[in-house]
């Protein structure tokens, strides 16, 4: 599981640190979400941040996998909220789109793009680190507005400007 901490400065972004949760391969999956709590309590506790971003979870063909992951995204989920820290989720093709403007990009695009952005001199072995990296960016990006699948996934029969997509997302926020 990755992770990016960004600060924001105006329109600017700076890259405070971004990475891996370590883990042992031959730790239970119970050990793992311990890991992954203790990691993010410890980030959320040295950078104090206003909003954490996250992938939201997507289907997969195993579906193991999905819970596991799904476990694991709750973990950080619930380190957030315990801080009051609103949490904001984005689909994986909006993460890309935002970072790529290509919703099909592999990790290695969303990687090099990042490496460019934060001046970063070797990308790590485990890309994991820049996905969360791009989330963080994503969010960012996004002007901290989730819009949630609805935006991604537009009606066939109707197209709709980014300005009506806002308006119907954010119904609640006009007067």
């Amino acid at each position: 599981m990755g992770f990016g901490v960004i600060k924001v400065i105006g329109k600017k972004t700076e890259l405070l640190q971004f990475g891996d949760v370590p883990f042992n391969k031959g730790d239970n999956h119970y050990q793992k979400l311990k890991a992954i709590y203790e990691s993010v309590h410890t980030l959320v506790d040295k950078y104090l941040p206003d909003e954490l971003a996250i992938e939201a979870p997507f289907f997969g063909k195993n579906v193991q996998s999905m819970l596991k992951l799904g476990r694991a995204q709750g973990v950080c989920m619930t380190v957030a909220l315990t801080k009051n820290i609103p949490v904001f989720e984005y689909s994986p093709k909006k993460i890309k789109l935002a970072i790529t403007g290509s919703g099909n990009a592999s990790k290695e695009q969303i990687a090099g793009v990042l490496q460019s952005i934060y001046k970063i001199k070797t990308l790590p072995k485990n890309l994991d680190a820049t996905d969360g990296l791009a989330a963080a960016l994503c969010h960012h990006l996004n002007d901290g507005k989730d819009f949630g699948e609805s935006e991604t996934k537009k009606s066939p029969k109707k197209k709709s400007s980014s300005w009506d997509q806002f308006i119907r997302s954010n119904s609640d926020r006009l007067k």
